[in-house]
């Protein structure tokens, strides 16, 4: 299993100057590193660092953030997804991750699914001939993001289906499937739809091993249907970050 780093969250005790997070990663014998905002980043000092290093970077956010369920912020999301995918080809990025947005009031369900498919379909578009993929990521409402609209793996594979691009695909988050009671085995046969894979304990979106997820069995189930990605560590470590990287002596 290859694991990258969240270094918004991991190291971020140990290192003031963000770009030194990646050193830790290196020096810890992680295989990657991610991040979220890339705007309020020193890119070439990131830059410096990944080359110094020789990580690479697993995943950026798509931003500035607009809400794909709703069809008026569209255009701020298409002018979203050129930058991030501009910035996201300068590091060596292969996905970035986009939120669908919250619910709106008012609205039907299925117009808002439909406005997201609608505006991913042209996502594929800006992204083709990139090599940059755009990853569509599941939340959970019941207790990080009360609202969200997309919190159902089983909705997020339909929506990626009805896009029909290689250029978009899912972003699977342990975490957040495990906090809204998903079983893992959605995904059987439909890997090929996932960009990449998120990792955090439940509850408290802490290190694996703090709470009671079956982190490592869902892991090896992964392994075992032939996922080769980057697994990301987005978890907030409740003790050094070294010391919340023992949990990968239990992972196959």
């Amino acid at each position: 299993m290859k694991f990258s780093a969240c270094i918004e969250w991991l190291f971020a005790a140990e290192a003031t100057y963000f770009a030194d997070r990646i050193r830790l990663a290196k020096e810890a014998g992680l295989d990657a590193v991610e991040f979220w905002s890339w705007s309020n980043k020193d890119l070439d000092a990131v830059a410096a660092a990944l080359r110094e290093t020789g990580l690479p970077l697993a995943a950026i956010l798509c931003e500035p953030k607009a809400p794909l369920t709703d069809p008026a912020a569209h255009e701020t999301f298409l002018g979203s997804v050129r930058a991030s995918a501009a910035v996201a080809a300068r590091l060596g990025a292969p996905v970035i991750i986009a939120q669908a947005g919250n619910l709106l009031a008012g609205r039907l369900r299925s117009e808002q699914h439909a406005a997201i498919v609608s505006v991913l379909r042209e996502a594929a578009q800006v992204l083709s001939g990139t090599g940059v993929t755009l990853g569509l990521e599941p939340l959970n409402d019941r207790v990080d993001h009360p609202g969200y609209f997309l919190t159902s793996t089983a909705e997020g594979l339909e929506i990626i289906d009805a896009v029909g691009s290689p250029h978009v695909r899912l972003v699977y988050d342990i975490y957040h499937a495990a906090v809204m009671d998903e079983p893992i085995d959605l995904l059987e046969g439909r890997l090929d739809r996932v960009a990449h894979v998120h990792l955090a304990d439940r509850p408290g979106r802490n290190q694996p091993g703090s709470g009671t997820l079956d982190y490592a069995e869902r892991l090896k189930w992964l392994a075992d249907q032939g996922y080769d990605g980057f697994v990301g560590l987005e978890y907030r470590p409740t003790v050094p970050t070294l010391e919340s990287l023992k949990f990968r002596e239990f992972v196959q």
